[in-house]
């Protein structure tokens, strides 16, 4: 009978507890550096946060923007920008916030329309306020802070504080990393940006729990194992599944990104990279973080029947050690 290839071949034994140091050396040249681009560069608030106007329109005919920018730059509403949208006949125009209120954005607004004329369709418009963009700026960063405090408490509830301290501090990079890409590459960031974001935090959190509580049970099996080699042996445990969530998901985000359009080409960019980071803060920063959290340790006899490599203990069946159900099952022999 054919049985297909495994993605990750069976009892691997990687050391990533070997690479520990320097994944921790990159993850705060990361952290550091997006916080300083945060702070110096800032980020590309869209009309969300920024307020301002937006206007989808559309042609027949590709449109030359160098072109369209010059007749715009005449009408005195501040500086526009254009953008593509989706297909070359579709472009996106932001203008900022007018300073005399609503009748002033209706002014530019009309200005606009009456420049590009009637040969162009008008397919959306919208407009924020300053006061709402600051609203919705505040709020998408209290409900940032109040999911990475939730998924906290419930990791600490949950396992012990070490785990839960450890899954905030993966949690808190993965975003912040993300927030620098966004700094990095002056993408535009909006509350499909901060969708995303929350939604990484979820991801990377369950990928944590699901290898944390390996770990748990592998301490609880292997009681006399030294805590590196048994974070090894949890992470190789784990390291199929991990692989194949990964994967399948960053194929779906990757048919997004690809097919999806410019309204979510935000998200779909933010989502590829919180899978890949979240991944790799979950092997190469919140497990190894344990190391240094002085884990309480239940000492007693090891009775896993495997030496502090996982491997079978000589003279011991593996098959009795690996199936405790089976063995508690058995009865007594007749009398």
């Amino acid at each position: 009978m054919f049985k297909p290839p495994h993605l990750v071949p069976a009892n691997t034994r990687i050391d990533f507890m070997r690479f520990h140091k320097p994944a921790f050396l990159l993850s705060v040249i990361m952290v550091v550096g997006s916080l300083v681009l945060l702070f110096t560069k800032g980020l590309n608030y869209g009309i969300d946060f920024a307020g301002g106007i937006t206007m989808e329109v559309q042609q027949e005919q590709p449109v030359d923007l160098a072109a369209l920018r010059t007749q715009l730059d005449g009408l005195n509403v501040g500086e526009i920008t254009l953008q593509t949208f989706g297909t070359p006949n579709d472009v996106l125009i932001r203008i900022p916030q007018q300073a005399g209120g609503d009748k002033a954005t209706q002014e530019a607004v009309a200005k606009i329309k009456a420049s590009l004329g009637d040969k162009w369709q008008y397919r959306r418009t919208e407009t924020v306020g300053p006061k709402v963009g600051e609203e919705l700026k505040s709020s998408a960063v209290w409900a940032s802070l109040g999911a990475m405090l939730a998924i906290m408490g419930y990791v600490w509830f949950r396992y012990e504080w070490q785990f839960g301290f450890n899954a905030l501090l993966a949690l808190f990079h993965d975003c912040v990393t993300t927030v620098g890409l966004f700094a990095l590459t002056g993408m535009e960031f909006n509350l499909t940006t901060v969708a995303a974001v929350l939604t990484i935090a979820g991801y990377s959190v369950n990928d944590t729990v699901v290898i944390y509580d390996r770990i748990r049970y592998d301490m609880r099996r292997y009681k006399s194992m030294p805590l590196a080699d048994l974070i090894n042996l949890s992470l190789n445990s784990t390291l199929s599944r991990t692989t194949v969530t990964s994967g399948l998901t960053l194929l779906s985000v990757l048919a997004l990104a690809l097919f999806g359009g410019e309204v979510i080409r935000g998200f779909s960019i933010a989502m590829i990279w919180g899978i890949v980071i979240g991944t790799y803060s979950t092997i190469c920063v919140a497990s190894p973080l344990l190391l240094y959290m002085h884990l309480h340790r239940i000492r007693g006899k090891d009775t896993s029947g495997k030496d502090s490599s996982g491997k079978d203990k000589p003279g011991k069946d593996s098959s009795d050690t690996d199936k405790p159900a089976q063995r508690s099952q058995q009865t007594s022999p007749a009398r």
